[in-house]
């Protein structure tokens, strides 16, 4: 087993507002067979009217998002071409409310800033049953530095969290409850999230039972699962037992082919 590609796991990179619609629409357009740049066009054709203004400011966010939507699901980063690929046959054939699970773990695993900031959301929900953005961009600054650009960020995934319905604002600015909680019961769609939780994690590994009780998956309610089970339903994962009740869950790093389609 090798070590995992070197990342830039400190950068934030995702500083857009990214509705759920918009990343279903990337990923049904890349799935219907459509190459990368017929899904970007597309993405500007559709998208353009959120983004309609004289200020220049605001057109080019709509750039910026797009780019975001497209390294999501349609040029992730190679070491993430098997997640994408697996995501995708998830997509297609899970019912559509599950959709966002595969949708949240696709955006954290390319972007682990998205699931830092839910880790601190989930963290304060589980502690006191609110979240206070204040709060939230503190912590977040403590990690990535003291600048306006972070808590910029950071305020821009709590707006993506409110649009995904899975954080509700309250009638007190800047505080909010918790919105949809899922369960998750397909054990194909567990394996799944455990494996994209894991790359968000420099060393690609973690013990069983923290995953399945991250708060970074704040918005669902993982049903447990035993390590054999995982080893079973998917060869991208490994299992090492860590003293007498912990199991350690990690990345095989094997290297699978990008979806055919998302040439450039």
């Amino acid at each position: 087993m090798s070590l995992l590609p070197k990342r830039p796991y400190n950068q934030i990179g995702l500083d857009r507002l990214v509705r759920l619609k918009w990343l279903e629409q990337t990923a049904s357009l890349f799935l219907a067979g459509n190459k990368a740049p017929t899904v970007k066009t597309t993405l500007q054709e559709h998208l353009q009217g959120a983004f309609r203004s004289n200020n220049t400011k605001i057109r080019g966010s709509l750039g910026k998002t797009i780019t975001i939507l497209m390294r999501i699901w349609v040029r992730p980063p190679r070491e993430l071409h098997c997640l994408q690929r697996e995501g995708l046959k998830l997509l297609s054939r899970l019912p559509r409310e599950d959709h966002i699970a595969v949708h949240w773990g696709m955006a954290m695993a390319v972007y682990p800033f998205w699931g830092n900031v839910a880790a601190h959301v989930g963290r304060l929900l589980r502690l006191q049953g609110t979240a206070a953005a204040s709060h939230v961009q503190r912590r977040i600054r403590e990690q990535y530095g003291e600048r306006d650009t972070v808590s910029r960020a950071a305020r821009r995934v709590l707006r993506s969290f409110v649009d995904w319905g899975v954080l509700k604002e309250t009638p007190e600015k800047g505080i909010y409850t918790a919105g949809l909680s899922l369960a998750i019961t397909q054990v194909e769609l567990i394996a799944w999230l455990l494996e994209a939780f894991l790359h968000t994690r420099p060393n690609g590994s973690v013990a069983l039972r923290t995953v399945l009780d991250s708060t970074s998956l704040f918005p669902f309610r993982l049903s447990p699962i035993s390590a054999a089970h995982l080893v079973a339903v998917t060869g991208r994962l490994d299992v090492l037992r860590h003293g007498l009740d912990q199991d350690l869950i990690m990345l095989r790093t094997e290297s699978l082919p990008a979806v055919k389609g998302g040439g450039s």
